[in-house]
């Protein structure tokens, strides 16, 4: 369980003992007391804290100008403010400024501990919230792994063996055959089970923000970072964090990513404070990292670190059977969700999705099967709802016999707007400001047009 760290600024030397004895029964927390403004202060541009208890007495501590400047830093930091006589324009003041409670000194004995563990839980469904949010959202995922080809079965015995321990793990394999889904499957069969599985796609966060995103920000590390920002790394403290295409990490932050491996401390964009981590690794990558080290686009001692236990998934086509068992999966799955009858599968549809190549893998067969259910009228999906190119990829049927509509439409307007720039580039010799001016067209859309279609305009002069 993460150690709550809480900030007391109260120049009451009584208070940190009474806060001790309320926490006791509380799970585990570190406490950091200050006894003036400039310490508390302090304590807050150098530290994180989860929670601050400020006392509001101006005469010893100014508790008010203490949260104001909490808020600027932090703004999700949760707040109590306490008081000795709390007056109703005290508490009005406090609670505008942003304070989550305020308590009378009087009654810290008894309201103090169930507070705390209120605000504490509250922050933590928060930042879950958070982390929902900036989830990348994924088009393919199941709450269990199917199959029953031998290359599967060997995927489900390396899961099941490394699921208990806390080894990192790389899982590779094509595009699309489901890298996430055993991710999320060692997470299930882990011990860090009940805490957050955080997932980061490396290819879709731009460079510029993924070393924020990965380790967070502290306030004014750069323009925009108008407050501190917990990265996702933090937010995975004890659970597991999912790297997925990691060929795709820019080298530069590599090195970051190696030492926060080795140490398990994190330390956020402009920060000086090291952050204890505890987090396992599970990463995934499509791409052939021995050869990205060879062009040295990946940095070696990196592979050997997160290499430490290796999960080979295969590719669709090589799975056999595997086929119709996913198709039927999928079929039952997307029926549902359509609320239309189950369909069942043709043996001539399920003879095409047999030979097909599959390039995108099992997400290419997920969306396939979605298609068809959609345009299916019949009580089976057949042939003809499957798509044009997968049948004449399997082998199934001739492609100038499955020329559809919009293929035919494509070929039209190609062939027409080819010869309409030819003619009105022969009427103007070759003009191009004269021949956009009479398309009515901008003259960069008339080159780009010419350009699609590897037309000169010195040609036609």
């Amino acid at each position: 369980m993460k150690r709550v760290r809480i900030l007391l600024a109260d120049a009451d030397p009584s208070a940190s003992s009474l806060l001790g004895e309320v926490l006791q029964p509380l799970e585990k927390f570190e406490l950091t007391a200050a006894g003036d403004i400039d310490a508390a202060k302090s304590k807050l541009s150098e530290q994180t804290f989860d929670l601050l208890i400020a006392a509001v007495q101006a005469s010893r501590l100014d508790g008010l100008g203490l949260l104001k400047i909490a808020r600027q830093s932090e703004p999700q930091l949760p707040v109590i403010l306490i008081a000795d006589e709390p007056t109703v324009e005290t508490v009005t003041a406090g609670l505008r400024l942003g304070a989550d409670d305020f308590l009378a000194r009087d009654r810290l004995g008894t309201e103090l501990a169930p507070t705390i563990k209120r605000l504490v839980e509250e922050r933590r469904l928060g930042a879950e919230n958070v982390l929902l949010r900036r989830q990348v959202e994924r088009s393919y995922s199941l709450d269990d792994i199917i199959g029953t080809s031998p290359a599967m079965q060997k995927v489900f015995a390396t899961v099941q063996q490394v699921a208990d321990s806390n080894v990192d793990v790389l899982v590779v394999g094509e595009t699309g055959t489901g890298k996430e889904l055993v991710a999320r499957s060692i997470h299930r069969r882990s011990g860090r089970a009940s805490a957050p599985f955080v997932p980061v796609d490396c290819g879709a966060i731009p460079d510029n923000l993924l070393e924020s995103e990965l380790f967070g920000h502290e306030r004014g590390a750069f323009t925009g970072a108008d407050a501190r920002r917990i990265g996702l790394l933090e937010f995975a403290d004890g659970g597991t964090f999912f790297l997925d295409e990691l060929g795709e990490l820019p080298l530069h932050l590599q090195p970051k990513l190696l030492r926060t491996l080795q140490e398990r401390k994190v330390r956020r964009v402009g920060g000086r404070e090291e952050i204890d981590i505890d987090v396992r690794l599970v990463a995934a990558t499509s791409r052939d990292l021995e050869m990205m080290i060879r062009q040295e686009l990946f940095r070696q001692d990196l592979y050997y670190r997160i290499n430490v236990v290796r999960v080979e998934l295969p590719p669709l086509r090589q799975r056999g059977d595997d086929i119709g068992l996913l198709a039927e999966f999928f079929a039952n799955r997307h029926s549902r969700e359509m609320s239309k009858p189950t369909p069942g599968i043709t043996t001539e549809a399920y003879q095409v999705l047999k030979q097909y190549p599959w390039p995108g893998n099992v997400r290419e067969l997920q969306n396939v099967i979605r298609r068809a259910i959609a345009l299916s009228r019949d009580a089976a999906i057949d042939v003809d709802d499957l798509p044009d190119e997968v049948i004449v990829a399997s082998g199934q049927r001739d492609a100038s016999d499955a020329v559809g509509y919009f293929q035919l439409r494509d070929e039209h307007v190609a062939k027409f707007e080819r010869q309409f720039l030819s003619e009105l580039l022969k009427l103007h010799g070759g003009d191009v400001r004269s021949a956009a001016r009479e398309a009515k067209l901008p003259r960069g859309t008339l080159y780009r047009l010419l350009k699609n279609h590897n037309l000169d305009s010195a040609d036609f002069r």
